[in-house]
Order: C-alpha cells, then sequence, then structure tokens
C-alpha cells in the first residue's frame, strides 16, 4: 500500500510516499529556516501562510519523485496534531481534500506516534516494547511503546521542550537559528565541566522535565561575564551536557522502570550528537540496546507520517471529513 503522508505541524512542509510503512519512496521537505530566522524562533502565522503557499507544489514534487502518479496512491495520511493550530490546519484540510477528491481513505496522524515511526525507516529499528524519548522543539517526553499504534505516556516537560531551551540559549548568545546544530558543534571544541550549569532532576525517580531553569542560569552566566564570546565554546558544551545528563538518566531509568530491554531517541533533538554519544554510552551501562533514526529523518518529515499511517489503517482506522487538529497532546 502506496501512502501519500502530509506533515505540517510546525514551520516545515513535508509531503513523503511510502510503501507498505516501511519503504520511503521520495521524501521531500520544504523548511521556512530563512522566513524566522531573523526572529529567533517561528512566527505561527507566517508558518501558516507559507504551508498554504508551497503545499501543493510539494505533494507534486514528492508523488513525481516517487516515480507515480497521483492514481498510483493507496490512501493519506496527515498530522492532526499536537503543534500549531494554523499550521495543521493548513496541511490536514489540503490532506483531507485531496484524498477526499479522489476517493482515497484517510486518517490521521498523530505527530507524537509518527516520530517514533521514524525509527523503523531506517537501519536498526526496535522490537516492542520499548521506551522512546522524543525530544524537539516543542515536545519532550518519555513514552512505553507496545506495539505500531500505541504510546503511553510516562512523563514529559513541564515547561520548555530542550530543543526549545536550545534555541533560547543560542538567541541568548547571539547565534544563528536553528540553536541546537549551533550549540552542538560548538559544544564538540567545549569543555562541559567548565561550569556548573544546574540539572532539574525534580522528582529523580519520576520522568518529567524541566528546562527553564538551565536556560535561565546560562543567560545569568552571560549577563554577568565580561566577555562570554571568549568562552563560548565552554559555555556551548556546559549547558549542553546539563540538558543531556538528565535526558540520558531519565530514559535509561524509565526502561529499568518499564522493564524493557531496548531504549529509543526520535525528533529532532535527536540528531544531537552529544545526545546520540551519551545515551549510547549509558544505554551499554545498563544492558540496554539503543534505537536512533537516520539524521535525515529526525526532523519534522512525512515519511514518518506516512509510516504511522499505515499501521492505523491496517487496524481498520480513518478519519471522517469533519475531523480537526488538535494542539496539545
Amino acid at each position: 500500500m502506496r501512502i501519500l503522508g502530509i506533515e505540517s505541524s510546525c514551520d516545515d512542509t513535508s509531503v513523503a510516499v511510502v510503501e507498505d510503512g516501511s519503504k520511503v519512496l521520495s521524501c521531500v521537505v520544504a523548511s521556512q529556516g530563512e522566513i524566522h530566522a531573523p526572529f529567533g524562533g517561528v512566527v505561527p502565522e507566517l508558518a501558516s501562510r507559507r504551508h498554504v503557499e508551497v503545499i501543493a507544489a510539494v505533494c507534486a514534487q514528492a508523488i513525481d519523485e516517487a516515480g507515480l502518479l497521483p492514481k498510483n496512491i493507496d490512501a493519506v495520511a496527515a498530522t492532526q496534531g499536537p503543534g500549531l493550530v494554523g499550521s495543521l490546519i493548513a496541511g490536514f484540510c489540503f490532506a483531507k481534500a485531496w484524498a477526499f477528491g479522489r476517493g482515497l481513505p484517510f486518517v490521521g496522524v498523530n505527530h507524537l506516534l509518527g516520530h517514533v515511526h521514524s525509527l523503523f525507516l531506517g537501519p536498526n529499528p526496535p522490537d516492542f516494547p520499548f521506551v522512546a524519548l522524543i525530544a524537539s522543539g516543542g515536545h519532550t517526553s518519555l513514552y512505553l511503546v507496545s506495539n505500531a499504534t500505541t504510546i503511553k505516556s510516562l512523563g514529559h516537560t513541564l515547561d520548555d521542550a530542550a530543543g526549545e531551551a536550545f534555541d533560547k540559549v543560542a538567541k541568548v548568545m547571539g547565534l544563528d537559528y536553528p540553536g541546537g546544530p549551533v550549540i552542538d558543534r560548538l559544544a564538540t571544541d567545549g569543555n562541559p565541566l567548565a561550569i556548573d550549569f544546574p540539572r532539574s532532576w525534580l522528582n529523580r525517580d519520576g520522568f518529567d522535565f524541566s528546562f527553564s531553569g538551565v536556560k535561565t542560569a546560562v543567560g545569568r552566566h552571560i549577563e554577568i561575564s565580561p566577555d562570554f564570546s571568549a568562552n563560548i565554546k565552554d559555555i556551548a558544551a556546559s549547558f549542553q551536557a546539563a540538558v543531556i545528563d538528565v535526558l540520558a538518566e531519565k530514559t535509561v531509568n524509565a526502561a529499568k522502570f518499564c522493564k524493557v530491554k531496548k531504549v529509543a531517541v526520535c525528533g529532532g533533538v535527536a540528531a544531537n550528537q552529544g545526545l546520540r554519544a551519551a545515551l549510547a554510552q549509558k544505554a551499554a551501562q545498563h544492558g540496554l540496546s539503543l534505537h536512533l533514526p537516520l539524521i535525515s529523518l529526525c526532523g519534522d518529515n512525512a515519511a514518518m507520517i506516512a509510516a504511522a499511517g499505515f499501521h492505523l489503517l491496517a487496524e481498520g482506522q480513518t478519519s471522517s471529513l469533519d475531523a480537526d487538529v488538535f494542539s496539545r497532546a
């Protein structure tokens, strides 16, 4: 079955064609990075307008790159939420209309379930059950993944998402947007022990997160430093270490709590090389196997939505024409 997937939860317009839930025939992503860079973050109104402008062309490109015609598509899946409402509406309504006009099955997909399915579009996918850390600019949560369509929340951030904290700290440091990749590169040559930024454990045995405190601590450090730019690599490395320590430890603790032997990380922050290395080390210490998506599929993309949609449709799930988007999980 060839699924046309559509993703527009934030600022990337993406359309993909995936066969049988695992074979990516095409995946096109139209980034809005240049539009939002001057503001240091995503402007929702600008994002939704841009989705409307480009989505038809991106869809046509994805089908063409798959070597198909619209008549070769068997079903349509689109992100229903969570995300920015205006952005979601642009993609979700386009997908409903595209499917309805061709008499095809249509299903709305939880964006977070989509991220989990990015793990199955590359090498070394995990067996069920496993614990997944989903970390991005909008989400930082731990889930127990029981099967292809069932994820159970174990904990989530109580304030900033990890990726959001990276972007906000980068802005305070005068770095480019998006901040995560920039900080990750700087941290490679910095000393993670140079500055003792706080680790927000909350309840150490629990699985919730908080990153507003370390973000504020970095801002305060910069305020009182006469020339912070001279130590910018150490600041980046120390901040990144403070975030990663918490992410890695809570992910491993969640796996032990759920009595599973596999952990995974997905979402935009899964591309962070420091996090990948720390989780690999931590997992190995506790006899856990670590599973990671391809770097190209860490960020928001429609291939993961199509893959998740395949499994939902296989269970007989579809969405009606009056189905609406949702902003929160």
